[in-house]
């Protein structure tokens, strides 16, 4: 069987089962596991597929972002020992932007009782940090009704008062030749805005994102260090063991 054929029939089952394992496509296409590895690999330099543990899943559209609640299930307790993480890197007099996001919002709960300051734009994390009796400042613009994000012009005119020791942000993909990267392109300015205010900057993104393209790019993998709840090892093999980006597995 030639090359594009096999291409075309793992494409095809990835497409109907979203994530397929590599025993399967040996039984079903009839060549050696090693020939199916070796498929998968240059479909994933090609970008049509993402290499998961045994298998492979196919990559999400460029535009498509789930809503609020739609994300709130998904790795829940992924999520919450990198929100856990990332909160221990708070200090004293720090001021801080936590970004619009289910995994950033984790990250209220496990602040610590420290003199801090909160920037965000994240409409749904004001609720819990008046409750914890941590100052913040909600920046203004246009309230995206699917994340509940603030973006747009205003968002950014009213940033660019602040400076941070450091921010949290949210991705819907990370990828070394891609970088971090969100479907709206105006989320995307928001979020770059904020790096570049940042001292330091921490992406939260649990092994799902990992791998994953976005339609608007943000940042590059050597801009922030991620916290994930791979493997360190693991997502620098993914990245070709590139040395540029800094991980922190979880």
């Amino acid at each position: 069987m030639l090359t594009d054929e096999r291409f075309a029939l793992i494409l095809e089952r990835v497409k109907q089962q979203d994530v397929v394992k590599i025993q399967e496509l040996v039984d079903v296409i009839g060549v050696s596991e090693s020939t199916i590895r070796r498929d998968l690999t240059e479909l994933e330099n090609k970008k049509y597929i993402k290499r998961v543990h045994g298998g492979a899943k196919l990559l999400k559209g460029k535009l498509q972002e789930p809503s609020v609640p739609e994300k709130s299930f998904k790795s829940s307790q992924e999520k919450k020992k990198i929100a856990q993480f990332a909160s221990s890197q708070v200090e004293e007099g720090d001021c801080i932007f936590i970004d619009a996001g289910t995994t950033t919002q984790q990250m209220i709960g496990f602040l610590p009782d420290k003199e801090i300051v909160v920037v965000t734009n994240g409409l749904m994390h004001i609720e819990q940090l008046l409750q914890r009796g941590i100052k913040t400042y909600l920046i203004g613009g246009y309230i995206k009704p699917r994340t509940n994000a603030m973006i747009g012009r205003g968002a950014l005119d009213s940033m660019k008062a602040y400076r941070f020791d450091k921010a949290f942000m949210g991705t819907n993909g990370v990828h070394f030749e891609s970088g971090y990267t969100t479907p709206d392109p105006e989320e995307a300015q928001v979020k770059e805005l904020a790096i570049s205010l940042s001292r330091e900057t921490y992406v939260l993104a649990d092994d799902s994102k990992v791998g994953e393209i976005a339609f608007s790019k943000f940042g590059n993998t050597e801009d922030a260090v991620l916290i994930t709840n791979e493997l360190e090892e693991v997502v620098k093999s993914q990245y070709k063991k590139q040395t540029t980006i800094k991980v922190v597995g979880v």
